[in-house]
Parts: C-alpha cells; structure tokens; sequence
C-alpha cells in the first residue's frame, strides 16, 4: 500500500519563498511519478499577503525555470500540525514562530529547515527573503530551493 507524505513549506508572507519551494517540489514530484504519494502545500506566519498570488517578481523567474506559481497565499494554522508530516521553514524566524505554535513535542518534531536538504550548497543555513531584492535574488532562491528540494525528495524516496 502506498503512503501519501504531505509537505508544508513555510516563509514570511508565503508569496516568494515557501510557494516557489512548493512548485518546485510539485515539479520533481510530478516528473519523478510520484505524484500520487507527495502532497504539496504553503503557508506563512504573517497574514498580510492572504489571498494573493505569489510576487509577479518570483512568478517571473520561476516560469523561466519551467515552474508555474499558482498558490494563494494562506496563513500557516495549528490544524496544519495533524495535516502535514513535514513542515519545512525557510529561516530561523520562521522555524522560530513555527515552534512556537506547536501543540506538542511530537508535532514540533515535523518541523525542520529547509536548507537541511541542501546538497549543493552545504553553507547555506537559510533561504534568504528575495523581496527587496533585485532579479539575482530571485534566481538565487531559486537555486537554493532547487537543491534543497532534490535533496528532501530523495530523503523522502529512501
């Protein structure tokens, strides 16, 4: 019997980071086949962007990459805790806030940071915020996201 594992990947505002970490995930997921077996999300822990789509900016660079963004941004809530087995942060503000809305010590186990699945790039210890950034910060996201998601795929694959 197949298991479905669900990821929740988790930024700021959820409109530059964790939703690009979302469709790049889906993307490996889905040429990899396993589609049926990985579900993706995203969410942030600041409300101010509910609704909207993720940044044109970061839509931009990922559609060149051959990623389409089309989650709308939502609100990380306790309720994620029973429905996700990994949540994944994109720094350590955010692992921080995630923490502290754990109900317990097993859901806060879920909770990891992003860059961990990193493989290429075994420095990086946070996927920087691109929003005031120009274009390269975008792109540099991207290939951080890129690397860690190749990395939590095959974690998950083994």
């Amino acid at each position: 019997m197949k298991t479905t594992t669900r990821l929740l990947f988790v930024c700021l505002g959820n409109i530059c980071r964790s939703p690009a970490a979302e469709g790049v995930m889906r993307h490996i997921v889905e040429r990899e086949g396993f589609d049926d077996r990985i579900e993706c999300d995203s969410a942030g822990t600041y409300d101010g962007h509910a609704g909207e789509l993720p940044d044109a900016r970061m839509r931009r660079a990922a559609a060149a990459r051959g990623y389409n963004l089309t989650h709308h941004s939502r609100l990380i809530h306790v309720g994620d805790f029973d429905c996700f087995d990994m949540i994944l942060a994109m720094d350590d503000s955010n692992y921080e806030r995630v923490h502290r809305m754990a109900p317990s010590l097993e859901a806060a186990a879920k909770i990891h940071r992003m860059t961990s699945f990193c493989r290429s790039h075994p420095g990086a210890d946070h996927i920087p915020d691109p929003y005031y950034e120009g274009a390269a910060g975008f792109e540099r996201v991207l290939d951080l996201l890129e690397d860690a998601c190749t990395g939590l795929f095959d974690e998950i694959r083994r």
